[in-house]
Protein backbone atom coordinates (compact mmCIF):
# COMPACT_ATOMS: atom_id res chain seq x y z
CA UNK A 1 0.00 0.00 0.00
CA UNK A 2 1.50 3.65 -0.78
CA UNK A 3 2.00 6.15 2.09
CA UNK A 4 -0.38 8.30 -0.09
CA UNK A 5 -3.12 5.39 0.64
CA UNK A 6 -2.16 4.88 3.66
CA UNK A 7 -2.52 8.45 4.98
CA UNK A 8 -5.94 9.20 3.22
CA UNK A 9 -7.15 5.57 5.13
CA UNK A 10 -6.05 7.43 8.43
CA UNK A 11 -7.57 10.61 7.79
CA UNK A 12 -11.21 10.27 9.77
CA UNK A 13 -14.27 10.79 7.52
CA UNK A 14 -15.66 12.53 10.45
CA UNK A 15 -19.20 13.00 12.41
CA UNK A 16 -22.38 12.37 10.39
CA UNK A 17 -25.55 14.11 11.69
CA UNK A 18 -26.69 10.92 12.77
CA UNK A 19 -24.27 10.17 15.07
CA UNK A 20 -23.94 14.15 16.03
CA UNK A 21 -27.97 13.56 16.89
CA UNK A 22 -27.77 10.31 18.50
CA UNK A 23 -24.81 11.79 21.16
CA UNK A 24 -26.85 14.64 21.96
CA UNK A 25 -29.89 13.51 22.84
CA UNK A 26 -29.23 13.66 26.51
CA UNK A 27 -29.92 17.10 26.43
CA UNK A 28 -33.59 16.69 25.61
CA UNK A 29 -34.84 14.26 28.22
CA UNK A 30 -38.15 15.00 27.32
CA UNK A 31 -37.91 14.19 23.79
CA UNK A 32 -37.40 10.42 24.14
CA UNK A 33 -35.96 10.95 20.50
CA UNK A 34 -38.88 12.44 18.60
CA UNK A 35 -37.08 15.92 18.05
CA UNK A 36 -34.10 13.64 16.76
CA UNK A 37 -35.79 11.97 14.92
CA UNK A 38 -37.50 15.30 13.64
CA UNK A 39 -34.52 16.39 12.78
CA UNK A 40 -33.31 13.60 10.40
CA UNK A 41 -36.20 13.94 8.69
CA UNK A 42 -35.94 17.80 7.84
CA UNK A 43 -31.95 16.40 6.69
CA UNK A 44 -33.52 14.04 4.32
CA UNK A 45 -36.16 16.20 2.57
CA UNK A 46 -32.81 18.60 2.38
CA UNK A 47 -30.97 16.14 0.48
CA UNK A 48 -33.92 15.32 -2.16
CA UNK A 49 -34.21 19.44 -2.49
CA UNK A 50 -30.26 19.27 -3.14
CA UNK A 51 -30.45 16.72 -5.46
CA UNK A 52 -33.52 18.71 -7.13
CA UNK A 53 -32.23 21.83 -7.44
CA UNK A 54 -28.82 20.67 -8.72
CA UNK A 55 -30.51 19.12 -11.59
CA UNK A 56 -33.35 21.80 -12.08
CA UNK A 57 -32.04 23.08 -15.65
CA UNK A 58 -31.61 19.70 -17.24
CA UNK A 59 -35.14 18.47 -15.47
CA UNK A 60 -36.77 21.01 -16.57
CA UNK A 61 -38.09 22.40 -13.18
CA UNK A 62 -36.67 25.98 -13.51
CA UNK A 63 -39.32 29.17 -14.18
CA UNK A 64 -42.80 30.13 -13.15
CA UNK A 65 -45.72 28.20 -12.37
CA UNK A 66 -47.69 31.13 -13.69
CA UNK A 67 -49.71 31.15 -10.67
CA UNK A 68 -49.14 32.96 -7.30
CA UNK A 69 -49.05 31.38 -3.74
CA UNK A 70 -50.95 32.43 -0.80
CA UNK A 71 -48.34 35.78 -0.30
CA UNK A 72 -48.73 37.24 -3.73
CA UNK A 73 -45.81 36.31 -5.00
CA UNK A 74 -44.71 34.20 -8.63
CA UNK A 75 -44.64 31.16 -7.64
CA UNK A 76 -41.97 28.81 -8.80
CA UNK A 77 -42.12 25.15 -10.18
CA UNK A 78 -38.70 24.40 -7.39
CA UNK A 79 -41.17 26.35 -4.75
CA UNK A 80 -43.97 23.37 -5.81
CA UNK A 81 -41.38 20.36 -5.17
CA UNK A 82 -39.67 21.89 -2.12
CA UNK A 83 -42.95 22.60 -0.39
CA UNK A 84 -44.26 18.63 -1.63
CA UNK A 85 -40.54 16.87 -0.32
CA UNK A 86 -40.69 18.78 2.99
CA UNK A 87 -44.62 17.49 3.46
CA UNK A 88 -43.90 14.34 2.81
CA UNK A 89 -40.52 13.73 4.49
CA UNK A 90 -42.10 15.19 7.89
CA UNK A 91 -45.50 13.52 7.19
CA UNK A 92 -43.61 10.28 6.67
CA UNK A 93 -41.63 10.35 9.91
CA UNK A 94 -44.29 10.55 12.13
CA UNK A 95 -43.01 13.14 14.52
CA UNK A 96 -44.53 16.01 12.67
CA UNK A 97 -48.30 16.42 13.29
CA UNK A 98 -48.72 19.58 11.23
CA UNK A 99 -46.82 21.95 9.09
CA UNK A 100 -46.86 25.93 8.67
CA UNK A 101 -45.84 26.45 4.97
CA UNK A 102 -45.36 29.75 2.87
CA UNK A 103 -46.65 28.10 0.30
CA UNK A 104 -50.12 26.90 1.89
CA UNK A 105 -52.26 29.19 3.01
CA UNK A 106 -53.69 26.94 5.77
CA UNK A 107 -52.25 24.48 8.54
CA UNK A 108 -51.44 21.64 6.47
CA UNK A 109 -52.40 18.52 9.10
CA UNK A 110 -49.74 15.70 8.47
CA UNK A 111 -52.49 12.80 10.07
CA UNK A 112 -50.17 12.12 12.63
CA UNK A 113 -51.75 13.04 15.27
CA UNK A 114 -50.26 11.23 18.19
CA UNK A 115 -46.78 13.67 16.90
CA UNK A 116 -45.78 16.17 19.47
CA UNK A 117 -44.23 18.49 17.25
CA UNK A 118 -45.54 21.22 14.72
CA UNK A 119 -43.20 22.57 12.09
CA UNK A 120 -42.99 26.07 10.29
CA UNK A 121 -41.59 26.71 7.24
CA UNK A 122 -40.32 28.40 4.36
CA UNK A 123 -39.47 25.69 1.95
CA UNK A 124 -37.44 27.11 -0.48
CA UNK A 125 -36.48 30.84 -0.08
CA UNK A 126 -34.84 33.17 -3.05
CA UNK A 127 -37.49 31.91 -5.74
CA UNK A 128 -36.27 34.78 -7.70
CA UNK A 129 -32.46 33.42 -7.72
CA UNK A 130 -33.74 30.05 -8.85
CA UNK A 131 -33.27 30.77 -12.57
CA UNK A 132 -30.10 32.11 -12.31
CA UNK A 133 -28.27 29.43 -10.56
CA UNK A 134 -27.72 31.64 -7.64
CA UNK A 135 -27.71 29.93 -3.74
CA UNK A 136 -30.77 29.87 -2.19
CA UNK A 137 -32.03 27.86 0.79
CA UNK A 138 -34.80 26.20 3.50
CA UNK A 139 -35.32 27.81 6.77
CA UNK A 140 -37.14 25.87 9.32
CA UNK A 141 -38.97 26.57 13.24
CA UNK A 142 -39.69 23.87 15.61
CA UNK A 143 -42.29 23.88 18.35
CA UNK A 144 -43.55 21.40 21.15
CA UNK A 145 -47.64 21.25 20.30
CA UNK A 146 -49.34 22.81 23.01
CA UNK A 147 -52.68 20.95 21.76
CA UNK A 148 -54.02 18.06 23.18
CA UNK A 149 -52.06 15.00 21.05
CA UNK A 150 -54.11 12.52 19.90
CA UNK A 151 -56.09 15.12 17.68
CA UNK A 152 -55.34 17.40 15.01
CA UNK A 153 -53.21 20.58 15.56
CA UNK A 154 -54.83 23.76 16.28
CA UNK A 155 -53.90 27.24 15.38
CA UNK A 156 -52.18 27.92 19.23
CA UNK A 157 -49.34 25.31 18.25
CA UNK A 158 -47.88 28.24 15.80
CA UNK A 159 -48.83 30.76 18.13
CA UNK A 160 -46.46 30.36 20.70
CA UNK A 161 -43.97 32.94 19.99
CA UNK A 162 -40.17 33.07 19.07
CA UNK A 163 -39.27 32.23 22.66
CA UNK A 164 -40.75 29.27 22.42
CA UNK A 165 -39.07 27.37 19.93
CA UNK A 166 -36.84 24.24 20.82
CA UNK A 167 -35.04 24.10 17.46
CA UNK A 168 -34.66 25.91 14.48
CA UNK A 169 -32.60 26.19 11.58
CA UNK A 170 -31.88 26.15 7.37
CA UNK A 171 -30.64 24.74 4.72
CA UNK A 172 -27.82 26.56 2.35
CA UNK A 173 -28.08 24.81 -1.52
CA UNK A 174 -24.85 26.76 -2.90
CA UNK A 175 -21.42 25.43 -3.72
CA UNK A 176 -21.93 22.98 -1.14
CA UNK A 177 -25.01 22.62 0.37
CA UNK A 178 -24.92 22.81 4.50
CA UNK A 179 -27.36 22.41 7.34
CA UNK A 180 -26.88 25.20 10.38
CA UNK A 181 -29.61 24.71 13.10
CA UNK A 182 -29.80 25.10 16.74
CA UNK A 183 -31.33 23.40 19.57
CA UNK A 184 -30.66 26.20 22.39
CA UNK A 185 -27.38 24.77 22.80
CA UNK A 186 -25.56 26.64 20.76
CA UNK A 187 -25.35 26.44 16.46
CA UNK A 188 -23.83 23.70 14.93
CA UNK A 189 -22.94 23.53 11.13
CA UNK A 190 -23.44 20.08 8.58
CA UNK A 191 -21.77 20.04 5.35
CA UNK A 192 -23.16 17.47 2.75
CA UNK A 193 -20.82 14.93 1.09
CA UNK A 194 -22.65 13.42 -2.33
CA UNK A 195 -20.47 10.77 -2.18
CA UNK A 196 -21.51 9.42 0.22
CA UNK A 197 -25.25 10.94 0.93
CA UNK A 198 -24.65 12.14 4.17
CA UNK A 199 -24.45 15.20 6.19
CA UNK A 200 -20.77 15.69 8.15
CA UNK A 201 -20.02 17.85 11.23
CA UNK A 202 -18.23 20.81 9.43
CA UNK A 203 -18.75 23.40 12.07
CA UNK A 204 -19.20 22.46 15.84
CA UNK A 205 -19.37 25.88 17.72
CA UNK A 206 -20.73 28.47 15.13
CA UNK A 207 -19.81 32.19 16.87
CA UNK A 208 -21.03 35.23 14.65
CA UNK A 209 -18.49 38.06 15.26
CA UNK A 210 -19.52 41.14 17.39
CA UNK A 211 -18.74 43.68 14.87
CA UNK A 212 -18.55 42.72 10.87
CA UNK A 213 -17.60 44.53 7.67
CA UNK A 214 -20.85 43.83 5.92
CA UNK A 215 -24.49 45.73 5.20
CA UNK A 216 -26.86 43.85 2.95
CA UNK A 217 -30.00 45.40 1.91
CA UNK A 218 -31.84 46.09 -1.45
CA UNK A 219 -30.29 49.67 -2.15
CA UNK A 220 -32.72 50.01 -4.70
CA UNK A 221 -35.46 50.34 -2.10
CA UNK A 222 -33.54 53.39 -0.84
CA UNK A 223 -35.86 56.35 -1.00
CA UNK A 224 -39.03 54.06 0.10
CA UNK A 225 -36.81 53.35 3.38
CA UNK A 226 -37.59 54.93 6.88
CA UNK A 227 -35.26 57.98 7.52
CA UNK A 228 -33.40 55.98 10.60
CA UNK A 229 -32.45 53.23 8.10
CA UNK A 230 -31.07 55.68 4.89
CA UNK A 231 -29.02 57.45 8.24
CA UNK A 232 -27.95 53.74 9.70
CA UNK A 233 -26.88 52.89 5.63
CA UNK A 234 -24.94 56.20 5.28
CA UNK A 235 -22.80 55.49 8.39
CA UNK A 236 -21.85 51.77 7.19
CA UNK A 237 -21.27 53.59 3.68
CA UNK A 238 -18.78 56.24 5.59
CA UNK A 239 -16.88 53.73 7.39
CA UNK A 240 -16.14 52.01 4.39
CA UNK A 241 -18.08 48.80 4.94
CA UNK A 242 -18.41 46.45 2.43
CA UNK A 243 -22.22 45.81 0.36
CA UNK A 244 -23.00 42.50 -0.55
CA UNK A 245 -26.78 41.68 -0.87
CA UNK A 246 -27.23 37.73 -3.41
CA UNK A 247 -31.29 38.76 -2.61
CA UNK A 248 -31.86 35.57 -1.18
CA UNK A 249 -32.51 35.85 2.49
CA UNK A 250 -30.78 32.88 3.51
CA UNK A 251 -27.15 33.30 1.55
CA UNK A 252 -26.97 36.75 2.78
CA UNK A 253 -27.66 35.57 6.15
CA UNK A 254 -25.38 32.30 6.06
CA UNK A 255 -22.55 34.79 4.92
CA UNK A 256 -22.98 37.68 7.37
CA UNK A 257 -22.74 34.67 10.30
CA UNK A 258 -19.61 33.47 9.31
CA UNK A 259 -17.42 37.06 8.51
CA UNK A 260 -20.22 39.16 10.35
CA UNK A 261 -22.35 42.03 9.47
CA UNK A 262 -25.68 43.10 9.29
CA UNK A 263 -28.69 42.08 7.12
CA UNK A 264 -31.33 44.53 6.37
CA UNK A 265 -34.85 44.20 5.44
CA UNK A 266 -36.91 47.32 6.33
CA UNK A 267 -40.39 48.28 6.15
CA UNK A 268 -41.33 50.30 2.70
CA UNK A 269 -43.64 52.94 2.13
CA UNK A 270 -45.81 50.28 0.06
CA UNK A 271 -44.80 47.37 3.09
CA UNK A 272 -44.89 49.79 6.21
CA UNK A 273 -44.88 46.50 8.18
CA UNK A 274 -42.27 44.65 6.49
CA UNK A 275 -42.41 42.01 3.78
CA UNK A 276 -40.54 38.98 5.78
CA UNK A 277 -43.07 36.21 7.44
CA UNK A 278 -42.43 36.45 11.23
CA UNK A 279 -43.11 32.62 11.93
CA UNK A 280 -41.16 30.71 9.61
CA UNK A 281 -38.67 33.32 8.63
CA UNK A 282 -37.84 36.13 11.41
CA UNK A 283 -37.97 34.00 13.97
CA UNK A 284 -36.27 30.90 13.23
CA UNK A 285 -33.15 32.79 12.09
CA UNK A 286 -33.67 35.39 15.12
CA UNK A 287 -33.67 32.59 17.56
CA UNK A 288 -30.13 31.15 15.37
CA UNK A 289 -28.80 34.22 15.79
CA UNK A 290 -29.27 34.53 19.23
CA UNK A 291 -27.61 31.43 20.07
CA UNK A 292 -24.56 32.69 17.96
CA UNK A 293 -23.62 35.30 19.86
CA UNK A 294 -25.66 38.33 17.67
CA UNK A 295 -28.80 40.14 17.68
CA UNK A 296 -32.12 40.27 15.55
CA UNK A 297 -34.59 43.27 16.15
CA UNK A 298 -37.35 44.65 14.01
CA UNK A 299 -36.43 48.43 14.91
CA UNK A 300 -37.17 48.97 18.18
CA UNK A 301 -38.05 45.65 19.05
CA UNK A 302 -36.26 42.13 19.65
CA UNK A 303 -37.58 39.44 16.88
CA UNK A 304 -38.45 36.88 19.41
CA UNK A 305 -40.11 39.32 21.57
CA UNK A 306 -42.97 40.39 19.23
CA UNK A 307 -46.08 38.66 19.88
CA UNK A 308 -47.87 36.71 17.09
CA UNK A 309 -51.78 37.51 15.50
CA UNK A 310 -53.33 34.88 14.42
CA UNK A 311 -52.29 35.88 10.90
CA UNK A 312 -50.46 32.70 10.57
CA UNK A 313 -48.55 34.63 7.38
CA UNK A 314 -47.65 37.51 9.60
CA UNK A 315 -45.12 40.05 8.70
CA UNK A 316 -42.57 42.43 9.78
CA UNK A 317 -39.46 44.73 9.13
CA UNK A 318 -35.89 42.51 9.76
CA UNK A 319 -32.66 43.44 10.80
CA UNK A 320 -30.45 40.68 12.28
CA UNK A 321 -26.59 40.15 12.49
CA UNK A 322 -23.79 40.74 14.53
CA UNK A 323 -24.71 42.26 18.31
CA UNK A 324 -22.87 45.69 18.04
CA UNK A 325 -23.70 46.61 14.40
CA UNK A 326 -27.65 45.56 15.19
CA UNK A 327 -27.10 47.99 18.35
CA UNK A 328 -25.94 50.98 16.58
CA UNK A 329 -29.15 50.54 14.17
CA UNK A 330 -30.97 50.36 16.96
CA UNK A 331 -29.44 53.27 18.66
CA UNK A 332 -29.98 55.64 15.19
CA UNK A 333 -34.02 54.62 15.48
CA UNK A 334 -34.41 55.76 18.77
CA UNK A 335 -32.79 59.09 18.27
Amino acid sequence: MSQTTENTLATPVGTTLERYIMRKQAEFPFATGELSQLLRDIALAGKIVNRDVNRAGLSRITGAMGNNNVQGEAQQRLDVEANIRFIRALTNGGECCAILSEENEEIVQTGNEHGKYVVAMDPLDGSSNIDVNVSIGTIFSIYRRVSRIGGPARLEDFLQGGRAQIAAGYVLYGSSTMLVYTTGHGVVGFTYETSLGEFFLSHPAIVIPQQGPVFSCNEGNWFDYPEFVRTFLMQCKERRLTARYVGSLVADYHRNLFTGGIYLYPPTTAKPGGKLRLLYECYPLAYLIEQAGGLAVTGADVVLDVPPTADLHQRAPLFVGSAELVRELQAVAAR
